[in-house]
């Protein structure tokens, strides 16, 4: 069984850049696809950024392309998330999240019942 930690949330100024981290414990990690989801109150959790187990692959929701990256380092157990050109509508609470079960098919990391481990969530507001 493993554990998420996420950190690095807080209020920042549109236009502004925050990066998140997550800090994984278990032998598994290295093996694991890994992603981030936000969620705000009333709303279901939303697909971010996904990373692949080697970190070779990497995809993201349409609204972030080009202004977040997802990053991992394997040999520290530890994920990242870093967000530029922060807007408003990226307030929400940040999860990352594990998958630690063997394959899977097409882009089934974009849905959250595909992953078995969740953090507790960093809160990032984002203010104009």
């Amino acid at each position: 069984q493993g554990q998420l930690v996420e950190s690095g949330g807080g209020l920042v100024q549109a236009g502004g850049s925050l990066r998140l981290s997550c800090a994984a414990s278990g032998r598994t990690f290295s093996s694991s696809e890994m992603g981030w989801f936000r969620q705000t109150p009333g709303k279901e959790r939303e697909f971010v950024a996904h990373i692949n187990w080697s970190g070779a692959s990497t995809d993201y929701t349409d609204s972030v392309k080009g202004r977040f990256t997802i990053s991992r380092d394997n040999a520290k157990n530890t994920l990242s998330l870093q967000m530029n050109m922060l807007k408003p509508e990226d307030t929400a609470v940040y999860y990352c999240a594990a998958r630690r079960l063997i394959g899977y098919s097409g882009s089934a990391y974009r849905t959250a019942g595909f992953y078995d481990i969740w953090g507790q969530g960093t809160q990032v507001t984002v203010s104009s």
